[in-house]
């Protein structure tokens, strides 16, 4: 029950014990001393209204009490949590089996703490994914710039192919510092995003016509379907939802692994949301992996990532961007054998 409730049902219920038992007692002294000469304020009397102080003290004290123990106390607990708060070295959650506001705030907290966590892990796997992606190509670098430097005897055919692998190794290096560049920038647009009314059917046929060509040049088939009907209305940022769908094909071409890859792309209603779904037949997530596809700088292949390009930003970017929208994006196994991703947004 919430405190909103159980504590004036508290001071009620208090206050009718008070009002029947100052009631009875009254009724008890008027039976016995009746008719009062004077009035109840008369010294005679003032002895017999003690019991009613007794009672109204022993009522205070049950209310004080409660509160110490309901109320107080668990707001002192959390206030010296709070200071104990420690990304580094997380202690364990606080435990309260409570379905009032003092549970919802604990179970809050709980939450918020683990979001400090995963921010503060997120940040920490950022700067070693960051340094061994660019640390692999600068070894190789380094590496090709002292042989060249060492041996001035190289023939031209072998130094030549050695410029074009630095060159390679550089251009990489750009792309990975690009991706992270797009990806940081994007965080501070979505702090200003500015929603439009959108139909669905509009949005889904231009996103299928749009792809369906450009897969169909890599030789790859997509199929469309969906329910939406010309009332259905969504608020997006149409560039932004743009950048996701242009992520989940990208990924899905990048690592479908099949020569005759397939790509599904469904829409559908359920209850106040609009449900898009990307799918592929390609070689699919191991399970274990499945729910850390969003994490920032998760690969499920590093050695797919260096043969393929890429920083591991796409799908927590196409996560962001939905969540700023008001909804969900998650991972599952396809029905046609390959990795499949859902993502809603609320009507």
């Amino acid at each position: 029950m919430k405190l909103k409730i159980k504590l004036p049902l508290l001071f009620l219920l208090m206050l009718l014990i008070l009002m029947f038992s100052i009631g009875l007692y009254l009724k008890f002294v008027f039976a016995v001393y009746s008719p009062i000469r004077t009035t109840l304020l008369d010294s005679p009397y003032v002895v017999l209204l003690l019991p009613i102080f007794v009672i109204a003290g022993c009522i205070f004290s049950i209310l004080i009490i409660y509160i110490h123990y309901y109320i107080e106390k668990p707001i002192r607990r959390l206030n010296a949590r709070l200071e104990e708060v420690n990304v580094v070295h997380p202690l364990p959650p606080l435990a309260l089996k409570r379905k009032d506001e003092i549970g919802e705030l604990y179970k809050h907290f709980n939450k918020m703490e683990h979001r400090l966590q995963l921010a503060h892990r997120e940040q920490t796997d950022m700067i070693a994914a960051i340094a061994h992606d660019l640390k692999t190509p600068l070894t190789s670098i380094n590496g090709f710039t002292e042989l060249l430097a060492t041996h001035g005897d190289l023939p031209d055919a072998e130094k030549q192919e050695f410029y074009e692998l630095i060159q390679r190794k550089s251009a990489f290096m750009v792309e990975l510092l690009n991706d992270f560049s797009r990806f940081t920038k994007e965080k501070m647009e979505l702090e200003s995003m500015t929603a439009t009314p959108v139909k669905a059917t509009e949005l889904f046929a231009d996103i299928a016509f749009e792809y369906e060509y450009e897969l169909a040049g890599l030789d790859i088939e997509l199929t469309c379907r969906h329910d939406f009907t010309d009332s259905i209305r969504l608020m997006v940022n149409e560039p932004m939802l743009r950048r996701v769908f242009g992520n989940l094909f990208s990924n899905a071409v990048r690592y479908g692994g099949k020569p005759k890859l397939k790509v599904y792309m469904t829409g559908y209603l359920r209850e106040h949301h609009a449900y898009f779904q990307i799918e592929d037949n390609g070689i699919g997530v191991p399970d274990k992996d499945m729910s850390s596809l969003f994490l920032k700088f998760f690969t499920v292949d590093p050695s797919r990532q260096i043969r393929k390009g890429g920083l591991g930003l796409g799908l927590a970017s196409c996560k962001s961007i939905i969540e700023h929208h008001g909804g969900e994006i998650v991972a599952f196994p396809s029905e046609y054998g390959g990795l499949g991703i859902r993502f809603s947004l609320p009507l």
